[in-house]
């Protein structure tokens, strides 16, 4: 019984942490990304505005064929 408690007790602790190290992870890219955004000195809605259109225009093209 003490092997089955400590197998369990091994295996969602370990997951726990991995969980962690994932949500780190993505924490520190969205924070890069925004780094890389607003350290070009460039406007953040402008950027945002230019994907939109950079999307619409590729969706439009692909919608004409």
């Amino acid at each position: 019984m003490k092997e089955i408690l400590e197998y369990l007790k091994a295996r969602y602790l370990s997951e726990k942490a991995q969980g962690m190290v994932e949500y780190a992870l993505i924490v520190a890219f969205i924070v890069g990304v925004a780094a890389v955004v607003f350290g070009k000195g460039g406007d953040f809605q402008a950027a945002v505005s230019a994907g939109f259109t950079k999307v619409k225009t590729s969706v439009e093209g692909f919608t004409a064929n």
